[in-house]
């Protein structure tokens, strides 16, 4: 079984420093990071964005929440490939009332001085609506190369047709090439969870109700289609008797390949998933405890991972390779299954 990992070196070229922080619209920062907890909580203790992970239903007022820009750290591999993807699902997916569609959407994408040919593939991010606003919860490497990246945007999106407004979200891979003049996008690939199964299993009902498992709009679908393994939805449950996390990618969203080769990635078969914040402490901050993320990691693979992937390169394991660490795991832990 192949490893979530690819030949990988550093990208060539400065490091850009941007101003401003991750923003996250679902109390994205100023949590703490908290010690182990006791083994199965009575209350639910989630962070300020758990409880509100899922998916809202439609609701009757016509106004939209406020949204922030989402922009990179120095603390990135390299933050300007993350800034440009970020920049065009940004303008592509929000827009005000009488502005919506593909033409405007790609004078938008214009305007940034990217290429607008990836608007015809964005799909989800356009739907029929008369305004609509989008916030990214995270840009998660999908694989990042000298000269070419995969960048998973995590987004929600809420639009208003009429006077009602409507919840909704994906994931989408956006696929980069660095140019003489930075980085560029060259195509997009939104999330396509399938159809949901009714009624979900029992142990997608509990991940579910866990407010201690954070899952974006694409990952909570893709538990609802019912294509995820048990390993996976077992172990976010384990893991949750001991820590807050937040979900970026389950299957759908992720390139198919492992980045840069052509070896099938766990993902898409649904045996894996990604998790960029643990205990409400971005994986990928200088300031996140790195015991924290290792303990983390240790714990993933007790609970059944063979591969599991981080900003560390850890000893040990129960097998050769059990943990792994490049720069596509910098800003997240990979967790992987064989079956």
């Amino acid at each position: 079984m192949s490893r979530e990992s690819g030949t990988e070196r550093r990208p060539v070229g400065r490091r850009v420093v941007l101003v401003g922080a991750v923003g996250v619209l679902l109390g994205a920062g100023g949590c703490t990071s908290a010690p182990h907890r006791r083994a199965r909580r009575g209350a639910a203790v989630g962070t300020p964005s758990a409880s509100a992970s899922r998916t809202a239903p439609s609701s009757p007022a016509a106004a939209l929440p406020r949204t922030t820009l989402w922009r990179p750290t120095s603390a990135e591999i390299d933050p300007e490939v993350k800034l440009r993807a970020v920049q065009l699902i940004e303008a592509i997916g929000a827009w005000p009332a009488g502005k919506g569609g593909t033409a405007a959407a790609k004078a938008r994408v214009a305007a940034l001085r990217l290429p607008t040919g990836p608007v015809d593939q964005a799909g989800p991010l356009l739907p029929d609506a008369d305004a609509a606003v989008l916030q990214v919860v995270d840009a998660q490497y999908g694989g990042i190369l000298a000269d070419s990246s995969s960048v998973l945007v995590v987004c929600r999106q809420w639009t208003r047709r009429g006077g009602r407004v409507a919840a909704g979200g994906t994931t989408v891979d956006v696929r980069l090439v660095r140019t003489r003049s930075g980085w560029t996008v060259t195509a997009l690939t939104p999330a396509h969870p399938g159809a949901a199964v009714a009624p979900p299993s029992a142990a997608v009902r509990r991940v579910l109700a866990d407010t201690d498992i954070a899952l974006p709009p694409a990952a909570e679908a893709d538990l609802r289609s019912g294509r995820v393994h048990d390993s996976v939805l077992n172990a976010m449950l384990r893991l949750a008797e001991t820590y807050r996390m937040d979900v970026s990618v389950v299957r759908s969203g992720h390139p198919l390949n492992v980045f840069g080769t052509n070896r099938p990635s766990d993902h898409p078969r649904g045996r894996a998933f990604d998790v960029w914040r643990i205990d409400g402490r971005a994986v990928v901050d200088p300031a996140t405890p790195r015991t924290l993320v290792e303990r983390f990691m240790r714990d993933a693979a007790a609970a059944g991972s063979y591969n599991v992937g981080g900003p560390i390169q850890l000893s040990g394991g129960a097998t050769p390779g059990q943990f792994f660490s490049d720069n596509t795991h910098h800003d997240h832990v990979h967790i992987g299954f064989l079956s």
